[in-house]
This record gives C-alpha cells, sequence and structure tokens, in this order.
C-alpha cells in the first residue's frame, strides 16, 4: 500500500499534485511519502506486538537523514552497516542502545566509533571479526555486546543477488562455528555473546526460508544459551504481481515458533517500510523511434536507479498526468552510455511528448541509495511529502559538487 494515486488523471503524492511538485524542484526528483512511511513502521509493530521486538530500520535501502529522523522520532532502531550509516544514524538522533551494526567487512577505526557510540550490538560475520572486536572493546575498557550471524543454509528463492542465507555467500558463520564461538565465549574477556542474528536475503516473498532460519536456530538454542533472536529483514512488497506476506501472516507464524524460547526478538525491516513510500520522477527528453524499439529517453536513467540495470528489476512507470491516447509498446531508458540503462523495458504507453513526466514507482528502497554519479550527472534533489506540505530533504547536486573533492597535483598546473 502506498500514497500515491491518481486523481482525474493527475498523480498525487498524499495530498499534493506531483506536477506541482516537480514545478517547484524540477526532475529528476525523489518524491516521498511520510506517511506511507508510518503506516508501514506501525503495521509492523502492530503485527508483533505480543512479541514486542526491537524494531532497526535497515538504513541500507533507504539512508535520507530525513526518513531515518522521521522513524526514530515514532521509536525506530537502526540497522546499519558502516562507518558512514552509524555517522548518519547517529546525527538523526538515534541513541546507540537502538543502534545494531552489521557487515562482512567492518574496519578497526569503524569497530572503535561504534564501541565508543555505545552500540546495541555487533552482528559478527566472522571469527577474525570477534577477536578484532574484542581486542578494541578491551584498548576501550569496554565489554561490548553482540550477536554472532548464524549462515543457516537456507534459499530465500529470491534473486540470487541479493540471497545472503546460502553456505556459498559471504555471509555469517556455519552452524558449527557458532556453537563453538558459544561453547569457547570465556575466550573473549571483553566480548558479551549475547544472541544470534539471521538475514538470508532481500525482496523474499514466502514464508518457508523464515522458518527454516529460524528452526535453526531455535536448534542452536537447544545446545547453547542465548537471549537474543535478531530475524533480520527481508520482507518483499510490490512491485508487478507478487504476493508478499502480510505483517499479521509473518508475525502469526514467528509467533508460534518462539513460543516458550523466551528470546528477546530485533526486526531489521527496510525495504518493506520504504519500497513503495517513495517514487522517481523523470521527464521525457527525446521520443526515438528505433530499428526494432521505440524509446523514451528520460533525464534519469540506471545513475538514479540501478535496480532494473542490476537486477533486471521491474517498477511500475506512467505518465504523471494520464492522457486518453493511442498506446505504443516502448523502452524507457536513461541518458547513461550503457545498454543496461533501462528503467522499464516493453512498456506499453501513450507517446509521450518532450518534457512530459513519468513516475517510476517502488523507488523508496535502493533507489537514491544506490545512486551515482557516473558519466558526470549530479545527483538529484529528494523531497518528503507530510499530507498537503511539501519539504526539501536533499538539495540538487550541481557540476561545482562533482569536483569537489579532486585535486590537480602540481606537476600538472
Amino acid at each position: 500500500m502506498h500514497r500515491f494515486n491518481y486523481q482525474r488523471s493527475n498523480l498525487y503524492a498524499e495530498g499534493i499534485k506531483v506536477e506541482n511538485i516537480i514545478k517547484q524542484f524540477g526532475t529528476p526528483l525523489y518524491i516521498y511519502s511520510a506517511n506511507t512511511i508510518l503506516d508501514h513502521f506501525f503495521k509492523l509493530k502492530h503485527a508483533f506486538k505480543v512479541l514486542n521486538p526491537l524494531i532497526c530500520f535497515s538504513m541500507k535501502s533507504n539512508s535520507s537523514l530525513a526518513i531515518i529522523r522521521l522513524l526514530v522520532k515514532s521509536g525506530s532502531g537502526i540497522d546499519v552497516v558502516s562507518g558512514g550509516e552509524l555517522y548518519k544514524a547517529i546525527k538523526a538522533g538515534c541513541p546507540g542502545v537502538k543502534i545494531v551494526y552489521a557487515g562482512v567487512g567492518k574496519r578497526e577505526d569503524e569497530i572503535e566509533t561504534a564501541i565508543k557510540a555505545g552500540i546495541l550490538f555487533f552482528n559478527v560475520e566472522s571469527v577474525p571479526e570477534l577477536e578484532k572486536i574484542n581486542k578494541i572493546a578491551k584498548r576501550c575498557k569496554k565489554i561490548q555486546s553482540v550477536c554472532i550471524r548464524l549462515n543457516p543454509d537456507v534459499d530465500a528463492k529470491t534473486h540470487k543477488y541479493i540471497t545472503t542465507g546460502k553456505k556459498e555467500t559471504k555471509f555469517g558463520l556455519p552452524y558449527k562455528v557458532a556453537k563453538s564461538i558459544f561453547k569457547n565465549k570465556s575466550k573473549y574477556k571483553n566480548v558479551k555473546i549475547e544472541g544470534i542474528h539471521l538475514h538470508i536475503g532481500s525482496q523474499i516473498v514466502r514464508l518457508d526460508p523464515f522458518l527454516k532460519a529460524i528452526k535453526v536456530a531455535l536448534e542452536l538454542k537447544k545446545e547453547v544459551d542465548f537471549e537474543y533472536l535478531n530475524i533480520g529483514g527481508g520482507l518483499g512488497i510490490i512491485y508487478k504481481n507478487e504476493k508478499p506476506l502480510l505483517p499479521d501472516q509473518y508475525a502469526r507464524e514467528i509467533e508460534k515458533l518462539l513460543k516458550g524460547s523466551k528470546v528477546k526478538l530485533i526486526l531489521e525491516p527496510g525495504r518493506f517500510i520504504v519500497g513503495n513510500a517513495g517514487i522517481l520522477v523523470t521527464r521525457v527528453v527525446y521520443f526515438k523511434k528505433g530499428i526494432n524499439k521505440n524509446f523514451a529517453i528520460t533525464d534519469g536513467g540506471m545513475n538514479l536507479l540501478l535496480r532494473p540495470a542490476l537486477y533486471e528489476a521491474y517498477h511500475e512507470i506512467n505518465l504523471v498526468k494520464k492522457k486518453n491516447k493511442p498506446k505504443v509498446k516502448m523502452d524507457i531508458v536513461g541518458p547513461v552510455c550503457e545498454s543496461s540503462d533501462f528503467l522499464g523495458q516493453d512498456r506499453i504507453l501513450p507517446v509521450p511528448k518532450e518534457g512530459e513526466a513519468l513516475a517510476v514507482f517502488g523507488a523508496g528502497a535502493y533507489g537514491s541509495a544506490m545512486a551515482s554519479v557516473y558519466n558526470g550527472h549530479p545527483l538529484c534533489a529528494e523531497v518528503l511529502v507530510n499530507e498537503k506540505e511539501v519539504y526539501l530533504v536533499k538539495k540538487k547536486e550541481n557540476y561545482r559538487d562533482l569536483i569537489q573533492n579532486d585535486l590537480i597535483p602540481d606537476f600538472l598546473r
């Protein structure tokens, strides 16, 4: 569900006409709906009310400071995967005790900063990482709590690039290694090993993979003791014709599974909260009739929304102002010099005129977070709509921004 809808052929973001937003801020432009974000957060919170989990928004899906602040003010914790994300989470006002830190390549300086910030847990991905956290915690004269990321060898039945719970992926530790760590936890004097972390992938629309992974963790609990179970994120959303899990259905089955286990639950949703809460609006620069195809060439492409190029992901695309004209098949493509630069292929739409705007739906997750300045295209602005008000939450970059960190050595002057 989301709060982008058509009224008399005009697309609205909550209570504001999208055409009016782009008149003010230009294109390309990311538009987020504050109340869609809150709807999804509270829907998940309500579904799990019996288990009362700590919900930590996975900011790798969208690292907008305003969105993080919106969620933190509503009671959310934050799941971070880098020192940069930790910095932003703290700047957005998230207390350390509501931050969990994942990621396979945590640097020493990042670990030290996180320990000093008083984060709740590291989700530990390897034995060398655990040893490093223990060493740095000792240096900082701290006892640092951690969860061990278990690789349950479960197929999430999603795209192979976003599957993270199979044994051939780089994520987590095998059952036997995780068990050994718990059995020998006294070795790590400055680390308190308190739980198990699971995260098997993203855009998962079936219940079975989640339940299988949790069952592996509960098998481990029969052999070693732990207090926390972090079941990660991964709940899928509707992009095309998926039938994702409803939060109530998801929560009900997990509640049954955890009955009597006495674990404290942590969730790390990302896409579920922000995926359908954002659109990318882009204007048509040219309509080109090719040899075998028609192309609507837009001012935003894979540089701003990488998912179609990276995963061949589907996003619904429509005119911001619908019109009753004959429709033709076309590819919606961007300005980047790559054949993979498309936002949508073989779409049936009225022929757009130069300057007409298109809305790419379901762009709130892994859209702006994965954007780049490839081909010298500055990053676009981002706005947040709250009912009938619109707020600029990220300024549009300019050409000067493209070179602000570049240096020319003296021998070239």
